[in-house]
């Protein structure tokens, strides 16, 4: 059994430890926000927190998370600036990517509060979207810092 913290609960899992996180938050845990897209952490679309910093769930064994804080796309608030700021944007149109991609820019504005569009393009280059909506992910970004720089980051 593995001992997990995934959005703040306690969770113990009956895998082995070289199991790829994406596959117990999906299969186990019933988390089924995080999505598979490649298997190879090129897409983006596995993308959480761990220990507040973006990474790839298809990759990365549970083995190698005892101790950790994972968050998924299911633990950020529903008042998240991320969140609100994808629907004000209108980023969405098939979703599939959209998971991974707020996950991405919640860990970027943690760190960088204010980012450049320059800064945007590389935090959020591994992120990939087959719709193409990557002007509307900038801007979805910028509007998420100007809220959460009023106060409202929850």
């Amino acid at each position: 059994m593995i001992s997990l913290e995934v959005n703040g609960k306690t969770h113990l899992v009956d895998v082995t430890p070289d199991t790829p996180l994406l596959w117990v938050l999906r299969d186990h845990l019933n988390l089924t926000g995080t999505k598979y897209g490649c298997g190879q952490a090129l897409c983006g679309a596995c993308t959480v927190h761990i220990d507040g910093r973006a990474e790839r769930s298809c990759v990365t064994p549970v083995g190698d998370l005892r101790g950790k804080k994972i968050t998924t796309i299911e633990g950020l608030a529903a008042t998240d600036p991320v969140k609100e700021a994808w629907l004000v944007e209108e980023v969405s149109q098939c979703g599939w990517c959209q998971p991974g991609q707020i996950m991405a820019a919640s860990a970027l504005l943690k760190k960088n509060p204010k980012p450049t569009d320059a800064a945007i393009d590389l935090a959020m280059a591994g992120n990939l979207c087959r719709c193409g909506t990557y002007r509307r992910i900038r801007r979805a970004v910028h509007t998420a810092a100007k809220g959460m720089a009023k106060g409202g980051d929850k």
